[in-house]
């Protein structure tokens, strides 16, 4: 190989691993590691972190507001007698959609922030939700569903 081509190939590898990375934000990071026991889910909206969040044993469903890195509350949403498997929220933070195990049943729901009300999502046919994805405006959910041993996707339109 001759040194012009040497050099070539250092500039090109140089040239391909100078651009931007992705950065950790390590202050974040760690309040997040600090305030509870575990975390898992995560679920990103414009500003807004939604996750499951265990503390003392018990998981919850918790929102933070990434302005200004705190929790938001969600009165109505984390029952005692529901446990959170799989959580998403729209771009704005106005809504969040749950898979939640409650009286041995598992269900979908939509929780509305700002009226703290939570409304069950039917699933038709009937099945079992797993895993949820909300868009952007809270207006369309993607659920994984269990029926007849088979997994499928559900898109469910809310008005």
């Amino acid at each position: 190989m001759n040194p012009l081509s040497i050099v070539l190939i250092v500039l090109l590898l140089v040239g391909c691993s100078s651009g931007t990375r992705p950065q950790p934000d390590n202050a974040l990071n760690r309040q997040l590691r600090l305030s509870v026991d575990s975390r898992r889910d995560p679920a990103l909206g414009q500003r807004w972190l939604a996750s499951l969040s265990r503390r003392s044993g018990r998981e919850r469903v918790e929102l933070i507001d990434l302005r200004n890195n705190k929790p938001v509350p969600l009165p109505g949403l984390n029952r005692a007698d529901t446990q959170p498997i799989d959580v998403s929220v729209n771009a704005d933070g106005t809504r969040l959609a749950v898979v939640q195990q409650r009286q041995g049943r598992t269900e979908l729901v939509l929780f509305q922030r700002s009226l703290g009300l939570v409304q069950r999502v039917p699933l038709d046919p009937p099945g079992v939700p797993r895993s949820v994805s909300l868009d952007g405006p809270g207006k369309q959910l993607a659920v994984q569903v269990s029926r007849d041993g088979r997994w499928q996707v559900d898109l469910i339109r809310w008005p």
